[in-house]
């Protein structure tokens, strides 16, 4: 009796097995014509297919996009591939799409850095020349629409501060000193320090904190004549509150209060007040860093004792952008040290825009900013690198500082002035 049950559970599972083997190799779509080799012929090719069809989708589920949306899941091979298809990339980028109606960017923000630091002797990557009015807009526009929550946070926070200054004045933290062990850590450094163009590159033999702040960049006060020259190529950059005609009012009349201050320290300081960037009355900066560096080159021959050229400028920014912080109850516009490295990302290092002292610039500006940081947090933006020259070449001390902004007011630059000059001091006389 038990054989005989064992014989009838074989024959029915041969027979749900071959019903189960006909229906895979034929689909179940016609019946037996009695063809034998017909029917494995037929059923070879079936299974071929199939097979095709769902290796590629398991094997490749990124071509088959179009599956969540069919919602066809009732398979073996179907439950798979919804499994894989959840850890894929492009149908986490769709199904993100979808939920939060758009892309969201991961890339990190960039320092928000836009208007004045351009220059007329800039050249794209092609080598045509940018329209720089076109440009500013374009990057003002960028500007706004890049700002961080915390940002945003932090300008509600010191209007705050600045309305409540008169009764309780705010005070900025205490600063940070950076150990050579963070600073020699060339991503650490970059990331912390430094803002760069997209027009050009920088390796990190170039930053090496080790060499950049070895660098002696004191100033002999010792000698006769001026040691230090303060200029302006773009004489006419003035602020919210500028009055029309009056250069005590603008950069000119900023960079005047900077050199009293420096005066005050000991220093023989020439201010030069000569303009650049009009032309019959109009403005015009085509020319104005060759026309600078004509003349300020000559003063230099007259002048052997000058050991810094420092030349003073405002950014241009977006209407709605305000550079500031809070110091001892003071509302200061921020600053940012400006290098240009004379190379372009596309065609490496420019040879008529040679500078011998970019190595000095550089030591120059990290030893600066690192000072503004352990005593002035928060005051100091970023360094920024940019492709060209700007006239850094005519002092192993040159420097290029954008102070503030067209939207900051008279008073809060000139209360910039003070810790800058503190800064500079520091340096110049350590």
């Amino acid at each position: 009796m038990e054989r005989l049950s064992r014989f009838w559970n074989w024959l029915l599972w041969m027979f749900f097995f071959v019903a189960g083997f006909y229906i895979v190799f034929t689909g179940g779509q016609r019946f037996w014509s009695g063809d034998l080799k017909a029917l494995i012929r037929e059923g070879k090719t079936s299974v071929q297919r199939v097979c095709q069809r769902e290796f590629a989708r398991c094997l490749y589920p990124g071509l088959f996009l179009e599956y969540a949306e069919d919602g066809d899941i009732g398979s073996l091979s179907g439950w798979y591939i919804k499994r894989v298809m959840e850890m894929h990339p492009l149908y986490r980028l769709q199904y993100g799409a979808e939920q939060t109606g758009g892309m969201e960017s991961a890339s990190t923000y960039e320092i928000l850095v836009t208007g004045g630091i351009h220059d007329e002797n800039e050249l794209d990557e092609n080598g045509e020349e940018y329209d720089m009015e076109t440009l500013a807009q374009v990057e003002n526009e960028k500007a706004l629409e890049k700002k961080t929550e915390e940002e945003q946070a932090q300008r509600r926070e010191e209007e705050q501060a600045e309305e409540e200054a008169e009764e309780e004045p705010v005070t900025v933290a205490a600063g940070t000193i950076y150990n050579m062990e963070e600073l020699s850590d060339f991503e650490f450094l970059f990331e912390n320090f430094y803002t760069m163009d997209k027009t050009t590159t920088i390796a990190p033999e170039d930053l090496n904190a080790e060499i950049l702040l070895s660098k002696d960049m004191s100033i002999d006060k010792e000698v006769e004549g001026p040691q230090i020259l303060i200029y302006h190529t773009h004489s006419q950059e003035g602020f919210i509150d500028s009055v029309p005609g009056d250069n005590s009012t603008t950069i000119v009349g900023v960079g005047e209060y900077l050199a009293r201050l420096l005066r005050e320290k000991g220093y023989d300081v020439m201010h030069v007040t000569s303009v650049y960037d009009l032309v019959d009355g109009k403005l015009d900066r085509n020319e104005a860093y060759s026309k600078a560096q004509a003349e300020i080159s000559a003063i230099l021959e007259e002048n052997p004792g000058i050991q810094s050229v420092i030349d003073l400028h405002r950014d241009g920014v977006a209407e709605g952008t305000r550079l500031v912080t809070e110091i001892d109850g003071k509302t200061m516009a921020r600053f940012m040290f400006f290098n240009g490295l004379s190379r372009t990302k596309k065609n490496g290092p420019i040879e008529y825009l040679y500078n011998p002292y970019i190595q000095d610039n550089l030591a120059l500006t990290l030893q600066l900013k690192l000072m503004s940081e352990q005593y002035y947090p928060g005051l100091a933006r970023n360094i920024y690198l940019r492709s060209l020259r700007y006239n850094l070449h005519l002092s192993d001390k040159a420097l290029l500082i954008e102070a503030g902004a067209q939207t900051n007011t008279l008073q809060e630059m000139l209360n910039t002035m003070e810790p800058l000059s503190d800064i500079l001091d520091k340096v110049f006389d350590p």
